[in-house]
C-alpha cells in the first residue's frame, strides 16, 4: 500500500512521509476497521457526554463540569491524530506538511497534559466529596472550577510549547520519513541532522515532572477516599463509594499505563521493543481511553445514564 522511503525522495522538503505502522502493512485493512470502530465511539460518547451535560441543569456541578471538559479534550485528543491515521490505512497518502506535522505534535502532547490534570481535579472532587461533604460546597464554588481548569490548560499549553518550538528549529537535511503514524515526538525529533538530544531529554523531564506529580496526588486522594469509606457504618454505601472510585480508577490505569509504556519504548529503541510494537501502543493510547472514558462514566453515573436514556426515548417516532 506505501511505498518505500526511496520512492519519496522527490518530495517537496516541506514534507514529511508518515510510514505508518512499520512491518504491519500487511494488517492495514484490519487496523483501518478497527481504528474506525474507535474512533467513532469516542467521538459519539463524548460528543453526547458533552451535549447531556451542557443542556441539562441538573449535571451542573464540579465532577460533571470536569467531566464535560475531559469529553471535550478526548474529541480534540483523537481527531489530532485518528483522521491522518485512518487516511494512511485506507488509502496510503502517507504525507504531511512540515506545519501540520507539528501541530498535530503539540496538540497531542497538550492534549495528554489537559487530560492528566483533569483526572486530578476529578480525584479531588471525589476526595471533597467523600471525605469533607459538609464542606463541598464552600470549597469547590464555581470560582474554583474555573480557577482549576485555567491552569490545568495553561500548565498544558506552557509546559509542551517548548517542545514543538526547539523541534521545530532543528534542521531537517536528510531523511524526511517517520517510522510512525503520527507526528510522535521522539519520530521526528531522531530525523534531524542537529542534536536533537535538549529536545528529547526536555519531552522526557517534563513528562515525568507532570505525571508524577499527577499520579501522587491521585494516590494521596484516593488512599485518604479508602480510609473514608471503610469508616463508613454502611455495607452499602461502602459498596457504592468503592465502585464509583473503582470505574475512575480503571480511567486512571488505561491512560497512565499505556503512556508511561510509550515514553519507555521510545527511549529504549527497537532493540528492546519491535517498532511495530511501540508505534501501536502509541497509536492505541491516543484512541482507547477516549474510547472508554465516556463509557465508563457514563455507565457507572446514574444521572448521566437516566439523561441519555431520556434523551433517546423522546427521539423515537411515536414518543408523545
Amino acid at each position: 500500500m506505501l511505498g518505500s522511503p526511496s520512492n519519496h525522495t522527490l518530495l517537496n522538503t516541506a514534507t514529511f512521509i508518515l510510514l505508518g505502522v512499520p512491518g504491519l502493512e500487511a494488517a492495514y485493512l484490519w487496523l483501518a476497521v478497527s481504528l474506525s470502530a474507535m474512533y467513532s465511539v469516542a467521538l459519539l460518547g463524548n460528543i453526547i457526554t458533552v451535549i447531556v451535560i451542557w443542556r441539562d441543569n441538573a449535571l451542573h456541578e464540579p465532577m460533571y463540569y470536569f467531566l464535560c471538559i475531559l469529553a471535550a479534550e478526548d474529541i480534540v485528543m483523537s481527531t489530532s491524530v485518528t483522521p491522518k491515521m485512518l487516511n494512511i490505512f485506507w488509502s496510503g497518502n502517507d504525507i504531511i506538511g512540515f506545519s501540520a506535522c507539528f501541530t498535530q505534535m503539540y496538540s497531542v502532547h497538550a492534549s495528554a497534559g489537559i487530560e492528566s490534570g483533569l483526572l486530578l481535579a476529578m480525584a479531588f472532587d471525589r476526595y471533597i466529596t467523600i471525605c469533607k461533604p459538609l464542606h463541598y460546597q464552600t470549597i469547590l464554588t464555581p470560582w474554583t472550577i474555573v480557577g482549576m481548569s485555567t491552569a490545568i490548560i495553561a500548565r498544558a499549553f506552557t509546559a509542551m510549547a517548548p517542545i514543538t518550538w526547539m523541534v521545530v528549529h532543528l534542521s531537517y537535511c536528510a531523511s524526511h520519513v517517520v517510522p510512525h503514524s503520527y507526528c510522535e515526538h521522539m519520530a521526528v525529533a531522531k530525523l534531524a541532522c542537529a542534536d536533537h538530544m535538549p529536545s528529547s531529554l526536555y519531552s522526557l523531564i517534563i513528562s515525568f515532572i507532570i505525571v508524577g506529580i499527577d499520579v501522587i496526588f491521585i494516590a494521596i486522594s484516593y488512599s485518604l477516599i479508602l480510609q473514608a469509606v471503610f469508616r463508613l457504618p454502611s455495607r452499602d454505601a461502602r459498596v457504592k463509594a468503592l465502585s464509583t472510585c473503582g470505574s475512575h480508577v480503571s480511567v486512571m490505569v488505561l491512560f497512565y499505563l499505556p503512556g508511561i509504556l510509550s515514553i519507555y519504548m521510545a527511549w529504549s529503541g527497537q532493540h528492546v521493543v519491535p517498532l511495530h510494537t511501540q508505534v501501536l501502543l502509541a497509536d492505541f493510547y491516543l484512541v482507547i481511553p477516549p474510547m472508554l472514558n465516556p463509557l465508563i462514566y457514563g455507565l457507572k453515573t446514574k444521572r448521566i445514564r437516566e439523561r441519555v436514556w431520556i434523551a433517546l426515548t423522546t427521539s423515537l417516532p411515536g414518543h408523545v
